[in-house]
């Protein structure tokens, strides 16, 4: 069993603009592919930053109201803030440096660093940092899509099969919309919760119910209780 990388499930034609590219070039591209946001690269094709929506609006709401509503401040932004607003080009508005992921990490470790760097997507770089790739959150969320049929097969014939050598006939895995249900008896009541967290790590599984039944309480090795 294996989670999915991120090359499974990443955009793998990227938009893309160099540092030069007018504001208002990345305007029209956001509008035209409906995307909001495009890394920035450098001749050698390497990440080098990224403009997103929030970038162009950080820049909208610098333009002074002409009614006098909700008018921005510049005077108060620090140095970096008021450049940006000032911004012409794709280099000096981008977010940098820029946040990257490879091909080969799977969906968790993925979602954990846009998690803990507070980002929304991740472009996807190979080994000597050139892109290959850009992967957002509704990328990453495309393994809670994964057919029933798809998950029950990897949790009855992988996990509970191969992993834990459990006889089909002895436990049985259904799946609706995501959430797995084990039925059956296992031998050891130890079997039970590696069972459950096993199949709860599996790709598009939205939770398990515990239904098993053990035929002896390891446990307690001295209580020989059976369920």
């Amino acid at each position: 069993m294996r989670h999915r990388s991120i090359h499974d499930v990443m955009t793998q034609d990227v938009i893309k603009v160099r540092p030069d590219t007018p504001v208002k070039e990345i305007a029209k591209l956001f509008s035209r592919n409906d995307i909001t946001a495009v890394p920035v690269v450098d001749a050698q094709n390497r990440p080098v930053g990224i403009v997103s929506e929030a970038d162009l609006l950080r820049k909208e709401v610098s333009v002074p109201d002409p009614e006098g509503r909700g008018a921005a401040r510049p005077a108060q932004w620090r140095v970096g803030e008021r450049a940006r607003s000032e911004a012409e080009t794709a280099g000096e508005l981008m977010t940098s440096p820029v946040i990257t992921a490879r091909p080969e990490w799977n969906v968790i470790e993925a979602a954990r660093l846009m998690d803990h760097e507070k980002v929304k997507r991740l472009p996807v770089v190979d080994e000597v940092g050139r892109l290959v790739g850009i992967a957002s959150r509704c990328d990453l969320l495309q393994i809670f899509l994964r057919h029933d049929a798809a998950i029950r097969e990897e949790v009855q014939y992988e996990v509970l099969g191969q992993v834990l050598s459990i006889a089909p006939e002895a436990v049985q895995a259904g799946v609706r919309d995501g959430v797995v249900t084990l039925r059956g008896r296992v031998g050891q009541k130890s079997m039970v919760p590696i069972a459950v967290q096993l199949c709860r790590s599996v790709d598009g599984v939205v939770s398990v119910h515990n239904e098993l039944e053990f035929a002896y309480d390891d446990s307690d090795s001295t209580s020989g209780v059976t369920r």
